[in-house]
């Protein structure tokens, strides 16, 4: 046979190969320019750059990394890892390692049903992001006042419960741990999922059990903005495989967390439509290492806190913030109540001048998102197309639902957040500078206070 046969002859037919060998061959996606410029994010001098630099060009990096949770080469990707030591931290069944904690509430409200014509309720005072993940959701947030803990009164839950109510989300508010004793009884007489937020107080415990692990859901934002994180991230917590499985399907509407990615459905509702916070390769790798530091840095501050209220005398004109559990809360914030806000101005300007940073908000301040009333996109019950939903929802009015806000609706809330005086505490901060600290609380507040053995204690 001819050659030119030859090679017209199919492979499969004993024929010559057409293809038996590639000479071009390309460089690396991601190589040593982009793992530059992480280096020149983290701040590294030009000379350590270099150095780096010249290290790296003798790697030989074939394709480079594939940097994404799955198909990523490894054996366990970063995301992996991540989600695998948030369990057994938390010790739950389940995690989800997501980009943002508002992408894990947005998750986790869908998973426990929240849809048109449900109701959520939610604190007065916590993020915006809770409420607006209830909205995105198709849900209607109704706001619960607090107590002077700053976090959900329980004791104000049940006369907010409708027909309509499907979860409570309570929410760990700045250091500090809800009440999830009475708040999970009111959930089970009323048969009400719980979504925690805690991504204010991710660390924190409550009754020795970490907070996130009394609820359906935990939520957490494992970010630069909290105690936790390194950049934008977030983590989903359950023991409920169902829901586990639910929000996943919120999380990665492309289906790779399932075992078999195209199929058909397993069963009824498991298969629906949803988004992408997929937590990032690069984020993981951070943040697996920042959820190591979780407890010893929540250890730091809470150390740091107690040396300095433990020195503090109590006034008749002052009420400290109530702490559920003295023992469990991150404590990265030392707050208290003056009387009334005037004295709060006075005394923050005088903390302020002995070199203790402070701030209090007082009746004129303006506008923040920590607090209901302010919470424009919700109380101002504007939808994000022109059939205004799920605020003018059929379903919703259907089921005689009607929602208004209006500054007022929880006064104590109102009341706590413009006259408290809140102290930043920094987890590094000296035995030495810690009495100094306290030494500086005490003698501003003896200019303006009596002092007063039978005043509310500091813990």
């Amino acid at each position: 046979m001819s050659r030119q046969k030859e090679k017209q002859k199919l492979a499969l037919q004993g024929g010559l190969k057409a293809v038996t060998q590639v000479e071009g061959r390309g460089r690396p996606k991601i190589g040593v320019e982009e793992f530059m410029s992480i280096a020149h994010r983290f701040g590294l001098s030009s000379q350590a750059r270099k150095k780096i630099k010249a290290v790296l060009r003798g790697e030989e990096m074939d394709e480079g990394p594939f940097l994404a949770n799955y198909y990523s080469g490894l054996k366990e990707s970063k995301t992996q890892s991540f989600e695998r030591l948030a369990r057994e931290i938390f010790k739950v069944r389940y995690s989800i390692g997501v980009s943002s904690g508002t992408g894990a509430l947005h998750a986790a409200f869908v998973a426990v049903g929240v849809g048109p014509g449900t109701e959520v309720i939610c604190p007065a005072i916590g993020f915006f992001a809770t409420a607006a993940a209830v909205v995105q959701s198709k849900g209607i947030p109704v706001f619960c006042d607090v107590d002077e803990s700053l976090a959900m009164d329980p004791a104000k839950i049940e006369t907010l419960i409708t027909e309509r109510t499907v979860a409570l989300a309570p929410t760990h508010v700045m250091g500090s741990v809800c009440n999830m004793r009475a708040i999970m009884k009111v959930a089970h007489e009323h048969n009400l999922m719980v979504v925690e937020d805690c991504a204010q107080s991710c660390g924190g415990r409550y009754e020795g059990r970490y907070v996130g692990t009394f609820g359906d859901f935990g939520c957490f934002s494992i970010s630069a903005y909290k105690t936790v994180g390194g950049g934008e991230g977030g983590l989903v917590l359950t023991n409920k495989k169902r829901l586990w499985e639910r929000a996943n399907q919120v999380i990665e509407c492309g289906g790779l967390w399932r075992p078999n990615r195209f199929a058909p459905p397993r069963y009824k509702g498991e298969l629906f439509c949803g988004t992408n916070y997929r937590m990032s390769e690069l984020e993981a790798a951070v943040d697996v290492i920042q959820l190591r530091k979780m407890a010893t840095a929540a250890k730091r501050f809470r150390q740091v806190k107690r040396r300095i209220v433990e020195r503090l005398k109590t006034y008749r004109e002052i009420i400290p913030q109530k702490l559920n559990d003295p023992d469990g809360e991150v404590g990265y914030f030392l707050r208290f109540y003056p009387q009334t806000v005037e004295l709060g101005r006075k005394i923050a300007r005088a903390l302020s001048a002995e070199g203790i940073e402070c701030v209090t908000r007082g009746k004129k301040a303006p506008p923040d998102w920590h607090l209901y009333s302010y919470m424009y996109p919700v109380t101002l019950k504007s939808g994000a197309t022109q059939d205004n939903c799920p605020f003018d929802c059929p379903l919703y009015r259907r089921r005689g639902g009607k929602v208004n806000y209006a500054r007022g609706d929880c006064p104590v809330a109102d009341d706590l957040f413009d006259r408290m005086i809140t102290v930043p505490l920094n987890q590094w901060l000296s035995a030495r500078d810690c009495r100094n600290i306290a030494e500086g609380i005490n003698k501003v507040l003896a200019a303006y206070c009596s002092q007063d053995a039978c005043a509310a204690w500091w813990l």
